[in-house]
């Protein structure tokens, strides 16, 4: 079976098209005076610390008789800011505040030991282990960055016409026509406009949690025994720094123009 080439059949390019040159006019920014620069950096909008909420339970695949060391660390995989266009209505935007989503999860490495079984008496050996699990966030919190943020610039399409008079055809009368545009042509005019979108750094974190055992029984000794499921509760705090990339106004200094 051969194999089909859809641009062959989609589409036919115009062989006396002119391919190898184009044109180029300066766009129309602010001219800068001799003696300033215009660089492209990334600009701080703001820096916010946020604070959640987690409760979680845990199951451990073996019996704990006690834990050791918790290591964790925390984890943003979504942190977006939503922001109107520029000349978008201000009704669901009070006074240049907007809303933040964040999503992420906090990483926990449980070191702990477990009782080998049929331990009683005095002593209870253990063999060391652990368990590395993830606590999930998902949360929307609003950020003031009133003059801060350049608003994106909206896409625009502008769909046009051209008036067309047909001959209706047998069964009308000569002197009638079709007077409309024509069906068979589209014709538009439209924009696009790629803009800088706010991005986030995570700059630090704090942890505090409780966890508590919900199954633990006890054997040989009144302080000792085993557990498999905890109860976390954990308040984790953190600090994020919203920036956008902005055209900045330097002197010959490398002084800004504020």
């Amino acid at each position: 079976m051969k194999k089909d080439n859809c641009h062959d059949k989609c589409v036919n390019l115009n062989a006396s098209a002119s391919v190898d040159n184009c044109t180029n006019s300066e766009a129309d920014t602010p001219v800068n005076p001799a003696d300033e620069l215009t660089i492209k950096v990334p600009v701080e909008l703001g820096a916010y610390d946020v604070t959640t909420h987690l409760v979680a339970n845990i199951k451990f695949p073996h019996p704990v008789l006690e834990i050791k060391d918790i290591k964790k660390r925390v984890v943003i995989t979504q942190c977006r800011l939503m922001t109107r266009t520029s000349t978008g209505s201000d009704d669901l935007f009070t006074d240049g505040e907007f809303p933040l989503f964040i999503k992420g999860y906090v990483r926990k490495n449980i070191q702990y030991a477990s009782p080998v079984y049929g331990a009683s008496g005095e002593c209870v050996s253990s063999d060391m282990k652990s368990l590395t699990t993830k606590i999930h966030f998902d949360c929307m919190t609003t950020v003031d960055l009133q003059g801060l943020v350049q608003l994106p610039v909206a896409n625009t399409r502008r769909e046009f016409d051209f008036f067309r008079a047909q001959d209706l055809g047998e069964g009308f009368p000569e002197k009638d026509q079709y007077l409309s545009s024509d069906l068979s042509q589209y014709h538009q005019e439209s924009t696009q406009a790629y803009n800088e979108l706010p991005f986030c750094e995570l700059v630090a974190s704090d942890i505090i949690e409780w966890d508590e055992a919900t199954d633990r029984h006890s054997y040989g000794p009144v302080d000792e025994g085993y557990f498999h499921h905890i109860v976390e509760k954990m308040m984790v705090r953190f600090r994020i720094k919203v920036l956008q990339k902005q055209q900045v106004e330097l002197d010959r200094n490398g002084n800004g123009n504020g």
